[in-house]
């Protein structure tokens, strides 16, 4: 196996940028012969305040997937939420375009949507929803771990110290984050008016602690995906918005990616 700081030149952020890939050996790999030797793959997104190391740093990934015969790709997404900013860069792009097409280049990462997944913490579950609701023919399933997936009620449910903070970003992110309700930006939304979701949409794992400040958003948006018809698995237990709860959430969704391979 081998851990990679894979340095490029992006043309959509307009500047150079470090991912994080996690490689497995070739003898690990499952036998498809139509794979043509290329590597399933996860792309592991990090939250707000973190980069591309902190997977690594902060939990054991490298160990978890150290037999499983899957890459794992962990971009920088800075503070943008994943998004082509109204003050700032395209991180939209990047990872939804830019970042896929540069992986399978550079690396035997499979482009196949059966062998590609992606998922992510707080930000990063919000990012990764965002990628299920509009790229959903990239991914065969995506996982958000006490996932941001409500912009408003986000900011609303953060600690008081750092709100006002935060309410500055958002708006540099988002032009008005006020006016994300009902956008492009509003997962929600993007929910409600997804077309046919029982036949087009990847599966979509949720998973959040219960003392988390984050946790009755998550519940209230699961509700709205299974009334939808969304293909969900909830996971719910003791926790807070910390990296004790999304090492063990992530071990848990890496069994059920692997499942689908």
């Amino acid at each position: 196996m081998a851990l990679i700081d894979c340095n490029f030149f992006s043309e959509v952020l307009g500047m150079n940028t470090t991912v994080k890939v996690i490689l497995p050996e070739k003898n690990k790999l499952k036998d498809r012969s139509e794979n043509k030797g290329r590597y399933p793959v996860l792309y592991l997104l990090h939250g707000f305040s973190d980069d591309n190391t902190a997977w690594t740093r902060k939990t054991a990934i490298e160990r978890y997937v150290e037999d499983k015969g899957i890459a794992v790709v962990m971009p920088s997404g800075d503070l943008s939420y994943y998004t082509d900013m109204a003050h700032g860069k395209r991180y939209w792009t990047f990872i939804s375009e830019e970042l896929p097409r540069v992986v399978t280049e550079f690396f035997s990462i499979s482009s196949k949507r059966e062998e590609n997944f992606v998922a992510g913490l707080s930000m990063g579950g919000y990012g990764s929803i965002k990628l299920a609701l509009k790229k959903p023919e990239k991914f065969k399933a995506v996982a958000s771990f006490s996932g941001a997936v409500e912009i408003e009620k986000a900011l609303n449910a953060l600690p008081e110290q750092i709100r006002d903070g935060r309410r500055i970003i958002f708006n540099d992110i988002f032009g008005d984050y006020e006016k994300v309700l009902g956008s492009e930006n509003d997962l929600v939304n993007l929910a409600n008016n997804f077309e046919d979701p029982q036949n087009n949409a990847p599966r979509i794992y949720i998973s959040c602690g219960r003392e988390d400040f984050f946790y009755n958003m998550n519940v209230e948006f699961k509700d709205i995906l299974i009334k939808k018809g969304f293909d969900i698995t909830y996971d719910e237990s003791k926790g807070i918005h910390s990296w004790e709860y999304w090492d063990e959430a992530i071990q848990k969704c890496l069994k059920w990616f692997l499942e689908m391979l």
